[in-house]
């Protein structure tokens, strides 16, 4: 068994390689340690190794342990999907949200974040695919939705975040990624401070890296199988 300072090497080395096959610069890509589910010890680890960014998901769990973690340096995104009678407690705790779907939850982000914190660092959440439940914009309501959020105060537009269709097939993930790039470059033209692609997962990140991902989400591969 591969301890967490040993499976984050090898993470990083595989970050690395992956983007100098596709000649780019692995300084280009940060990781996001999906750390829902796992304990402050493990999360304080990865921090002392220099580990910067760190995603939650459930918000009961973050309340209680992101308060414990103050003046490691930490920035903390969150990535799930985001109800509205929950966003005043995202707009205090966290650096990012990933998760932007729909006006409403961005108006209340940016009403509710407390004045002397720096503005909210935001993703657009985009759906690929039609899966039960999964959250995010249709590709041609991002235009929209990223022009209102240059409107309200308190937020700040990144980027684009995608899950894609859990498949084995890499014929059917490159697509995914290369059409979620090409989302991004038509953002970014527009809105030049867009420096930011969330794609890629444990099992297909570098895959992502290849067709442009700027941050993989890794919580398997850099934590290890749930206990």
């Amino acid at each position: 068994m591969m301890d967490i300072e040993t499976r984050k090497l090898k993470i990083d080395q595989q970050i690395t390689e992956a983007a100098q096959n596709c000649g780019r610069n692995p300084a280009e890509i940060r990781l996001l340690a999906v750390s829902k589910t796992k304990p402050v010890e493990e999360i304080r680890k990865l921090a002392s190794l220099g580990q910067r960014d760190f995603g939650e998901s459930y918000l009961q769990e973050a309340k209680d342990k992101i308060p414990q973690m103050a003046g490691l340096g930490i920035l903390w995104h969150f990535i799930g999907q985001l109800q509205r009678n929950k966003t005043r407690v995202v707009a205090e705790l966290f650096d990012w949200v990933q998760s932007i779907d729909r006006l409403v939850i961005a108006e209340r982000l940016s009403a509710q974040r407390p004045a002397h914190l720096p503005d909210l660092n935001v993703c657009l959440q985009v759906r690929l695919s039609d899966e039960p439940g999964k959250g995010g914009l249709q590709p041609d309501e991002v235009p929209g939705l990223a022009q209102s959020i240059l409107h309200l105060p308190r937020l700040k537009l990144r980027g684009l975040m995608t899950i894609p269709e859990h498949t084995t097939d890499t014929g059917t993930q490159r697509r995914a990624f290369r059409r979620m790039h090409e989302l991004y470059l038509s953002l970014q033209a527009r809105h030049p401070m867009v420096d930011t692609l969330s794609m890629g997962m444990s099992g297909d990140f570098q895959l992502a890296i290849e067709e442009g991902s700027t941050m993989v989400r890794i919580g398997t591969a850099l934590f290890g199988k749930r206990r």
